[in-house]
C-alpha cells in the first residue's frame, strides 16, 4: 500500500507542506478563505530544523502497532481499515496528552479544529489526507513538495531505491565499478 515517505535529505525547509496541509484540513479547502476561518486550520505536518539547520518534514508514520493508540485513555485513536490510517475521533478526545507522550516522533499537537466540538482543544495529527485519497487525490503535502522530500509510494520501492543510491555513492567514492542492479 502506498504511503507518504519522508526523504529528509531532500528537504530545503520551504515549509510549503504546512500551509497546504492546513488548507486541506479547513472547512473551505481554499487558502484565501481558510485563513479567515475560526478556528484557524492547523497543519498536521511540521517542518523543523535538523542538526545543521536543514529542514526536516515530520509527520505521523501510522505505526503498527501505534504507541499513541495504545496510550489513548478514552479510545479516541483508532486504525481506519480502508487506508490503514491511524486516526483520532475528536468527539472522544479528552486532551489528556497520553498519546503525545507515547508518540516516538513527536507529531501530535493540540489545537481547536473544525471537526471538533466548538471551543474544544483536541489532539491533531496527520490523517494521510484520507478525504483527498477517497477522491483519488494524493496527500496535499506530497502534491506541493517540489524537491521530493515527501513522496507517495510503496515503502519497499523507496527502500530499494535508497539502498541503490547509497551503494552507487559508496562505489563512486571508492573508484570501484558499480554492481548491476
Amino acid at each position: 500500500m502506498k504511503e507518504v515517505v519522508v526523504h529528509p535529505e531532500r528537504c530545503v525547509g520551504c515549509m510549503q507542506c504546512m500551509p497546504v496541509c492546513a488548507t486541506a484540513h479547513s472547512r473551505t479547502g481554499h487558502l484565501y478563505t481558510a485563513i479567515m476561518e475560526t478556528p484557524l486550520p492547523k497543519p498536521r505536518v511540521h517542518v523543523g530544523a535538523g542538526l545543521n539547520g536543514e529542514g526536516f518534514p515530520n509527520r505521523c508514520r501510522h505505526c503498527d502497532p501505534a504507541p499513541c493508540m495504545m496510550a489513548c485513555l478514552p479510545g479516541a485513536i483508532f486504525r481506519e481499515g480502508t487506508f490503514d490510517t491511524v486516526l483520532i475521533d475528536p468527539d472522544k478526545c479528552i486532551n489528556c496528552a497520553s498519546c503525545a507522550m507515547a508518540c516516538p516522533y513527536g507529531v501530535i499537537r493540540f489545537n481547536e479544529d473544525c471537526t471538533a466540538p466548538p471551543g474544544r482543544i483536541v489532539a491533531l495529527k496527520c490523517d494521510n489526507c484520507d478525504e483527498r485519497r477517497a477522491r483519488g487525490l494524493i496527500p496535499a503535502c506530497v502534491e506541493v513538495c517540489k524537491t521530493g522530500a515527501l513522496t507517495w509510494e510503496e515503502m519497499d520501492t523507496a527502500m530499494k531505491r535508497k539502498t541503490s543510491e547509497v551503494a552507487h555513492a559508496m562505489t563512486a567514492e571508492s573508484g570501484r565499478p558499480a554492481l548491476p542492479d
